[in-house]
């Protein structure tokens, strides 16, 4: 089920005080990006933030569980966990997370730089006949 945009514009707002947040539709759901840094995401009316090492043990502690999704042979977990209700109805606290979440990503880029794409970044110039 995709997720609906009253959902995002809400999530958007809740983040306010965190930061210029914008948010991407992407495969039926919403990537948020901080500063071109996506640090979030939204799937079926559901808010997950990044993790890794320096966050994640703030989810499990609540019992949040990662974002799944069905893959070809098998379910495939991100590192995107679930926002516990608690933490999306404070404010101050949904901040908090966000920041830290923000925090991973940036971790996460660091280690995994993006790729360039290749084709369009030095086109080969034309032969002449």
């Amino acid at each position: 089920m995709p997720s609906s945009t009253s959902f995002r514009d809400r999530t958007l707002g809740q983040l306010l005080s965190f930061g210029p947040v914008t948010a991407r539709a992407m495969f039926g759901g919403y990537g948020l990006y901080l500063d071109g840094l996506m640090f979030g995401l939204i799937a079926d009316d559901t808010l997950y933030f990044k993790v890794d090492d320096g966050n994640r043990d703030d989810y499990v502690k609540v019992g949040a569980g990662p974002f799944t999704y069905e893959g070809k042979r098998r379910p495939v977990e991100m590192s995107y966990y679930q926002i516990p209700e608690a933490v999306m109805k404070n404010p101050t606290t949904m901040a908090k997370w966000a920041e830290r979440a923000h925090q991973a990503a940036k971790r996460s880029r660091a280690k995994n730089p993006p790729r360039r794409n290749r084709g369009s970044a030095h086109p080969m110039p034309r032969r002449r006949s």
